[in-house]
């Protein structure tokens, strides 16, 4: 089984547009108003942005989480918890071995939570 898409609870679809675009560094893929529907791909995975859906917690990877929360913070985004040190991968079977898994959370434009991760060989970030 794969996930196919993960929807996420929008009140203003058009800044809701604007901020993922921002933050996944991609247009939407597809928008469809009416009904109010806009669709980033991420991966195979899509991502809905809908004024109906509940509010998700989605994990983000991103290649630099201390540096993707700057270029954020520098962007007005609100920072909920700032970049630190989770876990080191020991082995492959929840991330790279030999890593060191890194998270942040932010607010999107809309309220919604999202955690951003990276994965670092480097004991130092």
């Amino acid at each position: 089984m794969k996930i196919t898409q993960v929807a996420q609870y929008a009140e203003d679809l058009d800044r809701a547009r604007r901020f993922y675009a921002d933050l996944l560094r991609q247009d939407a893929a597809a928008v469809f108003d009416p009904p109010g529907l806009v669709f980033f791909m991420l991966d195979g995975v899509r991502l809905l942005l809908e004024k109906g859906a509940p509010s998700a917690l989605i994990y983000l990877l991103v290649p630099d989480v201390q540096a993707a929360v700057a270029r954020l913070m520098d962007d007005g985004v609100e920072v909920v918890a700032e970049p630190r040190l989770i876990f080191r991968h020991e082995d492959p079977s929840l991330g790279p071995a030999g890593s060191d898994e890194w998270m942040a959370f932010i607010k999107d434009s809309e309220g919604n939570t999202i955690g951003l991760v990276s994965h670092s060989a480097d004991p130092s970030l």
